[in-house]
């Protein structure tokens, strides 16, 4: 099903620039397609009401000029005036397959520049039912002093749904109704999500012992149809147990395969064992095997928590959780801590000295520290103290604090760290602690490095050296201004040789850079900091980068190249060219902003460069500079610009305003070329007759003698006394209604690939086939089937059932026409119902023909189709036309529906469909049509549209 909405900008806007320039206007709603159910709220706001699954399509008509551009945007409540950020520009929005999260408020925003912008909103309400869930819930309570025990049962229905369910419970096939059965009790609890219903069963007897079922209901809106669940109580009804083959915490090695178990204890029926896992879905490798879990070779990213959820709908689902961790080392780092009591920043004699040694790992706290001397283990004594976990530093660190240092302390030092008993390998990290082999860091930055300068797109290096700093520990490198990140997206960067490499430098890299020592891999004593200017220097930024000057001939034209911005700013030169050579005048002043100052002649029309520089590079303003007018600016809301003419042919009412005619010389006539497959129908000269074109005042020219259906290609061009303009182009067509709320004179020739808003019924066997001359199978049936469409043209289309394979006796194919909406016409008086005439061709040729069937479905709380036309067998070889009344009780739509015999030459087709107002026009000749249903009788025939004719054009540009 596709669904559609058109907003129709309706009105007239006061003119700004004088007439056929104005702002899109405010808007009225017109609805057309297979809505569920269409109204209007309180506000004035019209409501859509969709089906969820099927396809929304919203159309935003608007009327404007210059034409307005079309912007989409939604809102998820009723409250809420501000747009999300989300739009489509588009005057078409679709959405296939639409969600219930997608309903809401939908905003079509029209703006051309002129005026007040016009907006409007509809608001879609997505229908569905969800299979409801059906949980059971006992409770025993003693009685009378526990003299005996009451068991209680609560039967509990959870459905979502919109609108609201309707819920039926039945015992067996029974319904249970509370008022007749003093052992249940129906109630609707409090502070439930979705909606929900209790059955409560009282002291529970032998009779209760039965199948339940739930049944939920939204009364066949949308052609939902109901839902139910079933449930068996018995007396071993019980909730579920589980228990896990394993510890809460399971800890293991990258490579490892892991099983987990969720074993069943109880419950009945039976439950289902699922495995979830936070956060994140289940790796891709993992396998489930009923209840037991199996992941293969894991990795740190399999690590989580996993949960085994066990249910049977009977009480609260049982639920175990499992948290698995890998184990991972990685970044082992040092760092050297002299005596900080005395503010040392060197290894000294007879001062404490401490060694610390980190690693991120996983578990943090399972990781062993191991530390040696020269090769040898370091135990806690006097002068050696082990500390497993330092509380100075970082969590999970560990130190060897050296006390009174000695020269017997001199040595080399190693901190080894591992997973006992895993096969993680161990890391280890080396101190060389001597008189020598320590000293502070010394940062600097190279004499001319402190300001580095790099033109824009360019490499940029950054350098701060240690000198003498031993052991020498990394660099980290970031912006000096807090809330700015380096380029790489990190707030700091670690080099290990302190230079900082940037590629393709744009300016927003520019600013100042500070670096300075890591506190790791080295002393660990205060920061040494430099700080690097990084300078980008780009062109000129120029304005206009394009300006289009239009001037009449013989008048001075100045041209103006501002400057905005330059690094350096300095400039070094300012040159001007004509169509690319150099033109000689005194060397501008670099101060002043550049111009260039000149008559328009005839001689001298072009494109003017100004080419302004600095060191960096060369920037650009570029100006066409011509006499020729401004483009002609199509005016697309032309009221009813299609003319059907006789014979098979149309006209069509072509209407542009001109853009700036003041600005060049006097528009004297415009061009005019009609194309058709990029070969020229038409070329002639449209004269003006000394009436020059005003600005915003629509001109209009009429195109004869088009082909139906066929499209063209119109391209118009304004001519002065000395040039031409450039072309603009458009498509023009011929176009029919599209969808409308009520019927109108208009024939629908099925001419359009939109059919007028005909659709195929989604519950017969097969379609009906859109089709004509040109595009018939070459391969056809020839005895069965029209060789044109009714008026006898290659080009014209029909619509038809092909009755070959795979079709067998008795296949059904609908066609479904509009939904119209009579409820706002009145009848005649005395009279509650309008008449309406439905007219249409039909073609029924071949041995084999079956049956049409004209039937009228009137929408009401359910749709009833009744035939009112019918006929069957072979009636000839030409069309024929077919006509009759019908007086529907409320909003109705045709359905065309043609059955299959017992043979392939059975083809039916039909043309020319109409449905007008008021009883039809008696004809000489009648076609000999069976009709059904007293005055409700039903003909094929001729279409409809809309009654305000102007809103043709914009349904199909």
């Amino acid at each position: 099903m596709e669904l559609f909405w058109i907003l129709l900008f309706s009105g007239v806007y006061p003119l700004a620039w004088g007439q056929g320039v104005y702002a899109p206007a405010n808007a009225q709603i017109v609805h057309s397609g297979a809505a569920c159910n269409v109204k209007d709220d309180n506000i004035s706001e019209r409501i859509y009401t969709i089906k969820e699954g099927d396809t929304l399509v919203l159309q935003c008509i608007v009327k404007g000029h210059p034409r307005p551009q079309v912007r989409w945007t939604k809102t998820a409540g009723s409250a809420s005036d501000k747009f999300q950020e989300t739009s489509i520009y588009n005057e078409t929005l679709r959405i296939e397959g639409i969600l219930r999260v997608q309903g809401g408020r939908y905003y079509c925003k029209a703006d051309n520049g002129v005026g007040v912008a016009a907006i409007k909103s509809i608001r879609v309400d997505v229908q569905y039912l969800d299979k409801p869930v059906l949980t059971v819930h006992q409770t025993i309570s003693d009685v009378r002093g526990s003299y005996y025990q009451e068991k209680t049962v609560f039967l509990r229905c959870t459905v979502n749904s919109n609108p609201p369910a309707r819920f039926i419970w039945k015992r067996g096939n029974m319904l249970i109704e509370q008022s007749k059965d003093n052992g249940v009790d129906i109630y609707e609890p409090l502070y439930t999500q979705g909606e929900t219903k209790v059955l409560k069963l009282k002291n529970l007897r032998p009779k209760d012992l039965a199948d339940y079922t739930c049944q939920v209901s939204v009364r066949n809106v949308c052609n939902i149809e109901d839902k139910s669940v079933t449930f068996r109580l018995t007396n071993a009804t019980s909730p579920p147990m589980i228990r896990l083959s394993v510890n809460d915490t399971v800890v293991v090695d990258p490579g490892q395969d892991v099983v987990l178990t969720c074993e069943v204890t109880a419950g009945f029926p039976l439950p289902t064992v699922t495995w979830s896992r936070y956060p994140g879905p289940l790796p891709l490798s993992a396998q489930v095997r009923g209840s037991t879990l199996i992941l293969r070779a894991v990795t740190a990213a399999d690590a989580g928590f996993y949960n085994c959820t066990a249910v049977n709908n009977v009480g609260n689902p049982a639920r175990k959780n499992v948290n698995l961790v890998v184990r991972s080392m990685n970044n082992l780092t040092f760092q050297i801590t002299p005596d900080s009591n005395k503010d040392s920043e060197t290894i000294q004699m007879g001062r404490d000295l401490k060694l610390s040694c980190h690693v991120d790992a996983t578990p943090q706290d399972k990781v062993n520290y191991t530390w040696y001397k020269n090769g040898a283990p370091v135990f806690n004594s006097d002068s050696l103290i082990l500390l497993r976990s330092d509380p100075d530093m970082a969590p999970g660190t560990s130190s060897l604090e050296i006390v009174d240092m000695k020269f017997r302390d001199l040595a080399t030092y190693s901190c080894v760290v591992n997973f006992p008993g895993s096969r993680v390998p161990e890391l280890r990290v080396d101190v060389n602690i001597s008189q020598n082999s320590v000293s502070p860091p010394v940062l600097s930055v190279p004499q001319g490095g402190q300001i580095v300068s790099v033109r824009e797109g360019g490499n940029a290096e950054l350098v701060c050296l240690v000198g003498d700093g031993k052991p020498r520990p990394p660099i980290l490198w970031s912006r000096t201004e807090k809330d700015l990140l380096m380029p790489s997206g990190a707030p700091m960067v670690e080099t290990p040789d302190g230079r900082l490499r940037l590629k393709n430098v744009s300016r927003d890299m520019m600013g100042a850079y500070r670096c300075q020592t890591a506190p790791y891999n080295g002393l660990n004593i205060k920061r040494r900091e430099a700080q690097v200017q990084l300078n980008v220097q780009y062109p000129p930024i120029l304005d206009p980068v394009y300006q289009d000057v239009r001037s009449r001939n013989s008048q001075m034209v100045t041209l103006r190249c501002a400057v905005l911005r330059s690094n350096p700013p300095r400039l070094t030169d300012i040159r001007w060219f004509r169509n690319g050579d150099f033109i000689r005048m005194p060397m501008p002043d670099l101060k002043e902003t550049p111009e260039l100052k000149f008559k328009l002649e005839p001689t001298n029309n072009g494109t003017y460069e100004c080419r302004v520089s600095n060191s960096a590079g060369t920037s650009t303003c570029t100006f066409n500079v011509s006499a020729k007018p401004y483009n002609a600016e199509f005016y697309f809301d032309t009221p009813n610009p299609v003319r059907i003419l006789k014979g098979n042919n149309y006209s069509y009412n072509l209407q542009w305003t001109q853009r700036d005619p003041e600005a060049t010389d006097r528009i004297i006539g415009y061009w005019i070329n009609v194309r058709k497959n990029k070969q020229n129908l038409l070329s002639k000269q449209i004269d003006l007759k000394g009436k020059e074109p005003e600005k915003g005042v629509l001109m209009s020219h009429t195109i004869a003698d088009l082909r139906i259906p066929l499209s063209y290609e119109v391209r118009l061009a304004p001519i002065t006394t000395y040039s031409t303009g450039d072309y603009i182009s458009r498509i023009i067509q011929y176009s029919e209604p599209y969808t409308y709320p009520r019927p109108s004179d208009h024939v629908c020739g099925f001419e359009d690939e939109r059919i007028c808003g005909f659709s195929q019924d989604r519950t017969d066997v097969f379609d009906w086939t859109r089709q004509n001359h040109l595009t018939q199978n070459p391969k056809r049936s020839p005895n069965t089937g029209p060789d044109t469409d009714r008026s006898g043209t290659k080009e014209g289309y029909y619509m038809y059932i092909e009755t070959s394979r795979p079709r067998v006796q008795g296949d059904k194919a609908r066609l479904l026409s509009p939904l119209f909406n009579v409820s706002s016409v009145r009848g005649p008086k005395g009279s509650g119902r309008v008449p309406y005439c439905v007219s249409f061709y039909y073609h029924m040729k071949g041995k084999h023909i079956g049956t049409l069937n004209i039937l009228l479905r009137v929408r009401s709380i359910a749709s009833v189709d009744s035939v009112v036309w019918t006929k069957s067998g072979h009636q000839g070889l030409d069309w024929k036309k077919a006509f009759f009344d019908i007086s529907p009780s409320g909003p109705f739509q045709i359905v065309f529906e043609g059955i299959r015999d017992a043979g392939f030459e059975g083809d039916i087709a039909i043309d020319d469909v109409s449905i007008t107002i008021g009883k039809c026009k008696q004809e000489n000749t009648v076609a000999n049509a069976v009709l059904i249903g007293g005055s409700h009788s039903l003909l094929l025939t001729n279409w409809l549209t809309f009654g305000l004719s102007c809103f043709l054009s914009l349904l199909y540009r």
